[in-house]
């Protein structure tokens, strides 16, 4: 593959032993065995199912190039409460992936965090764009290395559903929501919709709301520079309630769809018995469809970007997971080591081969991709540069944004429950959202 990274002797002794470097490869890593052998780090993060697996290829692959042993620690939806309890208990990760920007920043403010090395921040300058090493900064200094990113803009359908109900992807929002109707009419609910998780109801609102209101709009709101209460939010929200109001368009209807979690959500859509035509969440959806159901990346299942929204532009949200190094880690050495070596093309390119990954490092092939499908989407996401918009919830503070039945998340599930008054749900946001950011 064609490496951009600049080959440097420790980042070539963390290099996988098959890839050539520059002064002889074998001797680099033998040279790694030595240093790491008999060192284990401990890796937390919130990837459970096919994706904590194929993580754990890339783990295995750190391990024969260094010698080092690695642990996983599932820490569930909930990573700043775990992480908190774990630090306070003595009993820290040395490495977490960090999903959301604000729980970074709340793990900076707390004193938790080593910045990266030196080798480390010369491969994101090398190899990112500075969006990502901007999400990955707090005051000034670099604490999290973006290993996995997601491009949270794709509707995901089954073209049987779509064919059977002769309507083609939409271009617009009013066309998706004409284009659902007509699959229900067809005899199969339009949408399944990941409600019991809470988090893909704040992708549905952001992809809306960045297409409706802008982009200046989505950074102030995300920064909280503007109320929730704020005329631009009921407005999203009153679009989104068309499709969460209409029981019609929902496998299950609400109640159903608030039963539903992401992995049951792509499975109504691609399993054997298919219960709804489209489901919307990111480009990890494609991981699920492959591992999980053994279905095949743009035959059984194609996506179209999330579609414009009263003549805005189409939009383009991303999230993440960000590799950072804590403080209290037993084995910070080999947990930073670690992460310089995920900085590296070749780590990106082991779960890129394997699907359901993309990554914002420019040094990964598109031929690294399984499908024409991922290969697109990869290649946007590193095109799209700076002008990326991270997800919105995870730039919030975590008892807003990213908590598991609280927040956002818990306010959006009883807007789907009942998105009647789009007023009060503004409300209700902007009191959780003044009292987090003001925490």
């Amino acid at each position: 593959m064609k490496r951009t990274l600049a080959v440097t002797g420790a980042t070539c002794a963390l290099a996988l032993a098959v890839t050539a470097c520059g002064g002889g490869g074998s001797d680099s890593a033998s040279s790694a065995n030595q240093e790491l052998k008999g060192q284990t780090v401990t890796v937390a993060g919130v990837w459970t199912g096919t994706e904590q697996a194929n993580f754990k290829k890339v783990l295995a692959a750190f391990s024969a190039a260094t010698g080092a042993r690695t642990e996983f620690v599932s820490t569930g939806d909930n990573v700043s409460t775990v992480i908190d309890s774990k630090v306070q208990g003595g009993d820290a990760p040395d490495v977490v992936m960090v999903p959301q920007v604000g729980v970074l920043q709340q793990f900076a403010a707390k004193n938790y965090l080593v910045p990266l090395s030196a080798t480390a921040q010369a491969s994101v300058t090398s190899n990112y764009s500075a969006a990502w090493k901007n999400y990955g900064s707090v005051g000034g200094k670099l604490y999290g290395l973006y290993y996995k990113a997601s491009d949270k803009s794709t509707v995901w359908y089954s073209p049987t559903a779509l064919d059977t109900a002769g309507v083609t992807a939409p271009k617009t929002f009013k066309d998706l929501l004409g284009a659902a109707k007509t699959v229900s009419d067809s005899g199969t609910p339009a949408f399944a919709v990941a409600g019991q998780d809470g988090w893909p109801l704040t992708d549905w609102f952001e992809n809306v709301y960045l297409s409706q209101a802008g982009p200046d709009n989505y950074d102030k709101l995300a920064q909280h520079k503007i109320p929730w209460t704020d005329p631009t939010v009921v407005k999203a929200l009153t679009t989104l309630g068309t499709v969460f109001g209409d029981d019609t368009l929902l496998a299950g209807g609400r109640k159903g769809a608030l039963q539903t979690d992401l992995a049951t959500s792509v499975q109504k859509v691609f399993g054997d018995k298919p219960a709804a035509g489209m489901t919307y969440e990111g480009d990890f959806v494609s991981g699920i469809v492959s591992g999980d159901l053994h279905k095949t990346v743009g035959t059984d299942a194609k996506f179209f970007p999330f579609p414009s929204v009263d003549g805005g532009p189409a939009p383009v949200v991303s999230g993440g997971d960000a590799a950072v190094v804590l403080k209290a880690g037993k084995n910070q050495k080999a947990g930073m080591k670690l992460v310089e070596y995920l900085a590296s093309p070749e780590a990106a390119t082991i779960w890129a081969k394997l699907g359901g990954f993309l990554s914002p490092n420019k040094g990964v092939a598109a031929t690294s991709y399984p499908d024409d499908t991922t290969r697109a989407m990869g290649k946007s996401l590193v095109d799209a540069g700076d002008a990326v918009r991270f997800d919105m919830s995870d730039q919030a503070p975590a008892a807003f944004g990213g908590t598991q039945g609280t927040g956002e998340w818990k306010i959006l599930q009883d807007f789907l429950r009942d998105p009647s008054n789009p007023k009060a749900t503004a409300a209700t946001l902007e009191s959780a959202a003044a009292k987090a950011y003001q925490g």
